[in-house]
């Protein structure tokens, strides 16, 4: 692509956004404004960084080809509220080392022999061994830069006799993995059994490994997680993305009637199309009521998230299904991790 083009759609970006968030309400409706900036900020998330700081440069030298005045101050304001200058790497890192913590001090004290219901068979224990576990494999394999599968029992994991200490080691192998996590270039190639085939991979795939952990021990506790919206959003994503690369997901997928299935975000406006069974796993992102699909849920994106993963029953008060609800079963229990 050339500078001239570049810079051209750069231009065009920043003015279209301008347009749709300082529109007046009612020449342009505010929920159709937030689901249209919403898909475009998905866009732009996936971009890999040193793409998404050259964008906020083309952006801010369009900026400065305007005049002094509101309208400029407006272009210059787009990088920011797209996080585009944003070290997603890091963030997610810091993310990671917040969600560990309140996960490690919330079972720290609790009885290893309680159950986790939304693991069947599973321990508190069992939990925090496989979390913990997990962190000290992703730290071996970005450390080596390894070119192939490793199982994480031929990981060291240093596992303490005493149970008791089990959720500090947890902690500690979450340290490690940040350490090394921290030191790498996250667009560097490499081995991983997901979509994204870069560092970058694991730190998202660890946060939502963490996320829906945590999720899990509070559930088994009592309490409800509570998962920022942004962060819920993300996970559904990261989910789908990664699901032609889980070759257990696909194969109970094609064994399925051909199907579809709407994903609707009440509290954000985000919506998700997907289409499964003998010809494949698809997905896209689209903002809007569509109504074509076999079956819809609508709930918060936290919900919708818990449910992809098998945290949440779909006949749960939080959800509204409509269309064929044999349809959505079976997709929900294709998908099961």
């Amino acid at each position: 692509m050339s500078d001239a083009l570049l810079n051209a759609l750069a231009e065009v970006l920043a003015e279209v956004v301008t347009l749709i968030d300082t529109c007046d309400d009612d020449v342009l409706d505010p929920d159709t404004a937030v689901k249209w900036l919403e898909s475009t900020g998905f866009l732009l998330d996936r971009l890999p960084p040193a793409d998404r700081r050259e964008l906020a440069k083309c952006v801010r030298r369009a900026a400065d080809r305007h005049p002094e005045g509101a309208w400029r101050a407006d272009l210059l304001r787009v990088p920011d509220g797209f996080g585009l200058d944003d070290d997603q790497h890091e963030l997610y890192c810091d993310a990671i080392e917040h969600v560990v913590a309140e996960f490690t001090e919330a079972v720290r004290e609790v009885d290893p022999a309680t159950p986790v219901p939304t693991c069947p068979g599973w321990t508190m224990g069992d939990l925090v061994r496989h979390h913990g576990t997990t962190h000290r494999w992703a730290e071996h394999v970005v450390r080596t830069h390894t070119a192939e599968p490793v199982w994480a029992r031929d990981v060291p994991l240093d596992l303490p006799t005493e149970p008791s200490a089990h959720p500090h080691w947890m902690a500690r192998g979450a340290e490690a993995s940040l350490r090394t996590l921290r030191k790498v270039d996250p667009d560097l190639p490499m081995w991983s059994y997901g979509a994204d085939q870069r560092v970058a991979f694991y730190p998202r795939r660890l946060l939502f490994e963490a996320v829906i952990h945590y999720a899990d021990a509070l559930l088994a506790l009592g309490r409800e997680p509570r998962i920022a919206q942004g962060t819920a959003v993300d996970g559904i994503e990261e989910f789908l993305e990664n699901v032609p690369r889980y070759t257990w997901i696909t194969e109970r997928l094609a064994s399925l009637d051909g199907g579809s299935i709407r994903l609707l975000a009440r509290d954000t406006g985000a919506a998700w199309s997907v289409t499964f069974g003998g010809t494949g796993f698809s997905w896209t992102k689209r903002a809007g009521a569509e109504s074509d699909a076999d079956a819809t849920v609508s709930a918060d994106a936290a919900d919708l998230l818990l449910l992809v993963y098998g945290r949440r029953r779909s006949d749960a008060e939080c959800f509204t299904v409509t269309g064929r609800r044999a349809v959505l079963e079976g997709w929900l229990t294709a998908m099961a991790m």
